[in-house]
């Protein structure tokens, strides 16, 4: 028989403190009403969803979600995202709801790691879903709240990089023919391997013209400047268009006075195949991880049937937890009760008035003046005694 597994947990979960709870909670509150004030609405979706709606049109890997059996024998999966869940609503119950559709969610998502990985399977995420505009604008408020989220979490320095995957797709399609070969360059920058990117460059036999603009490509990461630079590398093509879309995706969010916390990174590229246009990452001091992703995602919502663009990001709470400043401790009155059995009534009658007007109650029944008087100093405002000899 195996050994009772009495204090292990399963790979990549974790127990979360009550400390660290608070402060988690203390964050979602923050973010909740900055994005709010945004106009949009929360949502809930089931923890569970079938593999062959959510799952097949997550851009989770298969081979990281958690699967199992229901009783009738549909492969359900433990969501691995919440965008995909909410793409399915908005095309169900909220057929008839008219587009533009603003969601947000402070929710738990599920993905299943290797064991030598480290990481959590289980993890917390703040999120927002702009559903039915596909203007530059609504790019541009996605991001903008992004940065007053993060602002309102208390994170002191960060940045935002913002990309199209139109630029890259366009610039590869201009100078290789061979689609393994773009989708090396893409897996590179995808991982930040420019040291791969550059040997895989000397070796792919093109001209010198093309590898010079595709090692200009490394270079595009700065601010406003780089747009112009980037349109001499593009040409007239897809890449063209994305140098303009980013050009006026930075006008409107010059509107909105966030320039300061962004950065343009034509090279940038978050996820293979899922996004179709305006890409953006968060990154904060001393933290080697993005913070928040997102970007717009136009092809997900056709999957189930109701074709419309989108575009939306996701804070990683977890991450965030570690770039943001201790919560203040609560100033609230903390009262320790203690009460003998004969005095039980009065006590607890008491203790319900004191909560009644804001004050922090914890009740004990004790037996002699010695416990009693153990209770003392344990981190109380104050130790009321409700004995036989005291009230």
């Amino acid at each position: 028989m195996a050994k009772p597994l009495g204090f292990e947990k399963p790979l990549g979960m974790r127990d979360i403190l009550p400390e660290s709870l608070a402060k988690q909670r203390h964050l979602e509150r923050s973010l909740r009403h900055c994005i709010e004030r945004w106009g949009y609405e929360e949502i809930s979706t089931p923890s569970l969803e079938y593999y062959d709606t959510v799952g097949t049109a997550s851009a989770t890997l298969t081979d990281r979600m958690f699967r199992l059996l229901d009783k009738q024998g549909h492969t359900v999966v433990l969501r691995p995202d919440m965008t995909t869940p909410i793409a399915r609503v908005v095309s169900s119950l909220y057929k008839d709801v008219p587009l533009p559709i603003r969601l947000f969610y402070q929710a738990n998502v599920f993905r299943a790691q290797e064991k030598e990985a480290g990481r959590n399977a289980e993890f917390f995420q703040t999120g927002i879903e702009l559903i039915g505009d596909g203007s530059v604008d609504a790019d541009a408020e996605a991001i903008a709240l992004a940065v007053f989220c993060l602002r309102a979490a208390g994170v002191e320095t960060f940045r935002i990089a913002i990309g199209h995957v139109d630029f890259v797709d366009g610039l590869l399609e201009d100078v290789i023919a061979d689609e393994d070969t773009r989708q090396q360059f893409r897996q590179f920058l995808y991982e930040r391997d420019f040291v791969g990117f550059r040997q895989l460059l000397e070796t792919i036999g093109i001209d010198s013209e093309a590898q010079k603009r595709l090692d200009a490509l490394l270079r595009l990461r700065g601010g406003k400047g780089k747009i112009a630079e980037a349109r001499a590398l593009a040409g007239d093509g897809k890449a063209g268009l994305a140098v303009e879309t980013i050009a006026s995706l930075w006008d409107s969010l010059e509107a909105y006075g966030v320039t300061e916390d962004l950065l343009l990174d034509f090279n940038l590229i978050i996820n293979l195949n899922y996004y179709t246009g305006v890409v953006f990452e968060g990154y904060a001091a001393d933290l080697g991880s993005p913070l928040l992703g997102g970007g717009r995602y136009d092809q997900l919502l056709a999957q189930f049937g109701r074709s419309a663009p989108a575009t939306g990001f996701a804070i990683k709470m977890d991450r965030l937890l570690t770039v943001t400043p201790s919560v203040k401790g609560e100033t609230t009155e903390r009262i320790l009760l203690l009460y003998t059995e004969k005095r039980r009534q009065k006590a607890l009658a008491k203790a319900q008035q004191l909560r009644a007007e804001g004050v922090v109650v914890i009740t004990r029944l004790v037996g002699d003046r010695v416990e009693i008087a153990a209770e003392n100093g344990q981190g109380y405002s104050r130790v009321i005694c409700m004995t036989e000899q005291e009230d």
